[in-house]
């Protein structure tokens, strides 16, 4: 017997089937051809990943690190509840409820992030709550609200875009990080559509494109400035659909007229034939889709540089047509769902904006509280780690579905920050880098163990069921929230069953963005999948439910049009110089996945560890070859790690992947002013050997 279940890992959510032959202690990993995302296609990572569910580092008891050996201690559920319970409530009763901080995951489900903003809000009183996702996919949400008023990574099914005649991916190597959705670039190419890459390194996802530019790190924007300048001057803008279904053109207008091709290349490094090749591309095309990921995304002008890139979709009449439009290609397994119920600092449940009283007033009445007892916005994600143990920041750090050390920005600076908690407590399964230093460790249940939806990049609501029984000593997420709440004295209590907290999700998302109110599990099943908003007494035609392609007839903004928005690149926060005189930028590799907490410790996956990709010439000029080790630096940290030498990276860029402790130590902290992302993918750094410094 099998059941069918979702992946792990990325965005994609592929279906698997999971069984266990009978006597056998193996879980196996199958293909569900049904489901329509992937259709049995999976990576190596899904294939293997049932290996974590029984592996030997799994955690199994809850820990409690005795103060003065430093040494771990198993102990009871309720020793380890009511010893976290009795510290909280000490340091709430002493310090305010801002005392105590919540941090989350992408990686949740949507029961858990829903229950994890409440059991803030309500059961520790809080407004100090943010996740990971904000590293992830907070600029592209950001710019999606101004421009069309919603925030939906693809406002379209994935594969739409095989239907598409250009598709441009701007910062995404879809080959290595999502790799069964690559299978659409070569359908797309084998109908006679183009793909047009956009990234510093030469990727996979290259080989399968048609033009490939390297543009300077964080020159995103102002290529994309570049870009519409041409298409203005090329008279390939739809004036009509301008007229009707927007508004700002004008601005936009006027902001791109001094970004001509020759002051682009200067900015970018994309030679000024190659914009106008470019341009002409995008131009005379009937349908052209835009897809912007981490690498457009995560930069101190990320939200502004996907704005720019909508402003070329909406230039060129995309956004609502059929097989067009822009969109952006969520990374965490529920990097969409995570960020619309209320785990952002921000936020509650619906994507409703946290100081809105409309907004307050009916999540209370779902909730059975006051409204004025919700407390307003919080810190966002790198702030809120800024802020531990400060003298107004928070003392206790409970950390659910992260792995902050291997993760955060600056990532030196931020281990100074957890070391200076009273408190910290991490719900992991493995012992994670971050678990490692906490003063108490909750084992949970893994993915296969316990049911629960998931929203991936299309929007699709989809639904992981349990297909074996989790290991003696483990609780769910959702079992601690409840534990903590009850010991907290919350004025109410917290369910434990994940389809009962989806059905109050859903009330309380009723009559938001994203609404899920008509949305059921045995509907999620039934379709395989839920695209929001689906309101509640919404049917479609074909008597679906749900809402698969939005902005057909308009945008969710008050009145309808889309916004251009005028933009101007103000460059990375810290460019080279002659101390620092290389541009560093960071992403993953094939076999792992984010912090690598889990796809490190899988044996079927490779892992060779960190390495420093770097550009032939930068090789000889500091005298290194593939296999030697350097020092990595940049004004934040340094690591020291091998060399890959390769062509395929600018001269002028060293590539360092994420997995592993190490590069965000060196990652820059400078914050985008919209969304707060960090700038991740570029920064100052420089190359040392015994033999000197590059």
């Amino acid at each position: 017997m099998s059941t069918t279940t979702h992946c792990p890992y990325c965005s994609l959510q592929c279906g698997m089937r999971l069984s266990r032959p009978e006597g056998s202690r193996t879980v196996e990993v199958s293909e569900w051809a049904e489901f329509p995302v992937n259709k049995g296609a999976m990576c190596r990572k899904g294939f293997t990943s049932a290996q974590l569910l029984r592996n030997p580092e799994r955690l199994t008891t809850p820990l409690i690190k005795d103060e003065v050996t430093g040494e771990y201690r198993g102990v009871s559920w309720d020793e380890a509840l009511d010893f976290v319970g009795a510290r909280l409530a000490d340091i709430r009763e002493e310090h305010g409820a801002d005392a105590i901080g919540i941090f989350g995951g992408g990686g949740l489900t949507n029961e858990k992030s829903y229950q994890l903003g409440k059991f803030a809000r309500v059961a520790v009183g809080t407004s100090q709550i943010d996740y990971n996702g904000r590293w992830c996919m907070s600029s592209a949400a950001n710019a999606g609200i101004r421009a069309f008023g919603v925030d939906r990574g693809l406002p379209f099914p994935l594969a739409d875009i095989e239907e598409t005649d250009v598709l441009v991916l701007v910062g995404s190597n879809m080959a290595e990080t999502m790799p069964p959705a690559a299978r659409h670039l070569s359908a797309l190419r084998e109908k006679g559509g183009k793909v047009i890459v956009i990234d510093p390194r030469k990727t996979s996802t290259a080989t399968n494109a048609d033009v490939v530019l390297q543009p300077v790190p964080g020159s995103d924007l102002a290529l994309a400035q570049s870009l519409l300048h041409l298409i203005i001057g090329n008279c390939h803008v739809d004036e009509a659909y301008v007229a009707e279904r927007t508004t700002g053109w004008d601005a936009v207008k006027a902001s791109v007229m001094a970004w001509w091709p020759e002051r682009g290349e200067r900015v970018t490094g994309i030679t000024a034939p190659e914009l106008r090749e470019v341009a002409e591309i995008l131009g005379t095309a009937e349908k052209v889709t835009i897809l912007t990921a981490r690498g457009a995304e995560q930069q101190a002008q990320g939200a502004d540089t996907v704005v720019a890139w909508i402003n070329i979709a909406l230039a060129l009449g995309m956004p609502g047509k059929q097989y067009a439009g822009y969109g952006c290609l969520t990374g965490q397994g529920n990097g969409q769902g995570g960020r619309e119920h209320g785990q952002k600092a921000d936020q509650l449940p619906g994507y409703r904006m946290i100081d809105d009283p409309a907004a307050r007033e009916h999540v209370a009445g779902v909730w059975g509280i006051d409204p004025a007892t919700i407390p307003g916005k919080g810190r966002s994600a790198y702030e809120l780690l800024d802020a531990l143990g400060q003298e107004n920041g928070p003392k206790a750090l409970l950390v659910f579905g992260s792995n902050i050390i291997v993760s955060a920005p600056n990532a030196n600076h931020v281990g100074s920050r957890l070391d200076a908690l009273d408190l910290l407590v991490v719900c992991d399964m493995v012992m994670s880098e971050t678990a490692a230093r906490a003063d108490v460790i909750l084992p949970i249940t893994q993915w296969a163990e316990e049911s629960g939806t998931m929203t991936n990049l299309e929007g699709r609501v989809i639904l992981r069921q349990r297909a074996i029984t989790p290991p003696a000593g483990v609780r769910s997420d959702l079992e601690i929230i409840s534990g903590l709440a009850e010991r907290l004295k919350s004025p109410i209590a917290f369910s434990t069953d994940a389809e009962e907290i989806f059905g109050e999700l859903g009330r309380a998302s009723a009559g938001g963005k994203a609404d899920y109110s008509g949305i059921t599990w045995d509907l999620v099943a039934e379709q395989k999948g839920v695209f929001w908003p689906a309101p509640a007494g919404q049917v479609n035609a074909d008597g679906t439910v749900g809402t698969e392609r939005l902005f057909a007839d308009r945008f969710f903004t008050p009145d309808g049009r889309a916004n251009f928005i005028a933009v101007e690149h103000g460059g990375p926060a810290e460019e080279p110089d002659a101390e620092f005189p290389l541009y560093l930028t960071t992403g993953r590799v094939l076999a792992q996945y984010q912090s690598g907490a889990q796809t490190r410790r899988i044996k079927d996956l490779p892992d060779e560890g960190a390495f420093v990709e770097l550009h032939p010439m930068l090789a000889r000029r500091i005298g290194v070859v593939d296999g030697m080790s350097v020092t990595l630096e940049t004004r934040r940290g340094a690591m020291v790690a091998p060399v890959r030498v390769t062509a395929t990276i600018r001269q002028d860029t060293v590539f360092v992947p994420f997995h592993w402790v190490g590069a965000n130590k060196l990652t820059n902290d400078a914050l985008d002013p919209y969304s707060r992302m960090p700038e991740f993918k570029v920064c100052a750094a420089r190359i040392s050997t015994a033999e000197g410094a590059a």
